[in-house]
């Protein structure tokens, strides 16, 4: 997983309430079991016409959004089903960090999961920070965002922090107790040979 330490770019604003998964990538998408490919088809329902032709008033549409690395969204952003597509979506787009009030725990967890910054901000800040304009700073070792010349503070549980700077999945998190492990093993195997 790439380390996510400071993040500078184009912020899409999103701010609708309740973005669920479907919404984010629609389920006809959801048969591949790889990472890649899922960019072109995210948030697809509302992207497209029913020719597949986009749609110009559609935020990832327009310039300077095409290249959006940071996502603004609305409250319980995720919500919906618990697919895992929906992050690999927006990272294949390659969105890195999402701003909103407030996400779906599933959502959330799996941003962690696959190297998404997902930030939680009164939805006062994310508004502001999408009338500020771009580029936006996003700076997680000094958990900060700042866009327009004015910084925001944010909060992060230190080991979601750590995983992100250090760039660890979940085996990445288990190699980097691969010594632990293996003295616990051979411990286990001398104590009970029978197991």
């Amino acid at each position: 997983m790439q380390p996510f330490t400071t993040l500078t770019g184009t912020a899409a604003p999103l701010l609708r309430a309740n973005v669920d998964t479907d919404l984010i990538i629609p389920k006809q998408y959801l048969k591949t079991l790889v990472r890649t490919g899922l960019g072109q088809h995210l948030f697809a329902e509302i992207r497209y016409d029913d020719s597949g032709a986009e749609k110009p008033d559609f935020v990832l549409n327009r310039p300077p959004y095409r290249a959006a690395n940071i996502l603004l969204g609305g409250p319980n952003f995720g919500c919906g089903s618990s697919r895992e597509h929906a992050p690999w979506a927006l990272l294949d787009f390659g969105i890195r960090c999402v701003i909103a009030p407030s996400y779906a725990d599933i959502f959330y967890n799996n941003c962690f999961s696959n190297g998404i910054l997902p930030l939680v901000l009164p939805l006062e800040t994310v508004e502001a920070i999408a009338a500020a304009g771009n580029p936006v700073t996003v700076d997680l070792p000094a958990q900060t965002v700042t866009a327009g010349g004015v910084t925001h503070r944010f909060d992060i549980e230190p080991g979601r922090k750590t995983t992100l700077v250090e760039g660890l999945d979940e085996i990445g998190k288990s190699l980097a107790n691969l010594a632990a492990i293996e003295a616990f093993e051979a411990k286990r195997g001398r104590e009970t040979p029978w197991l």
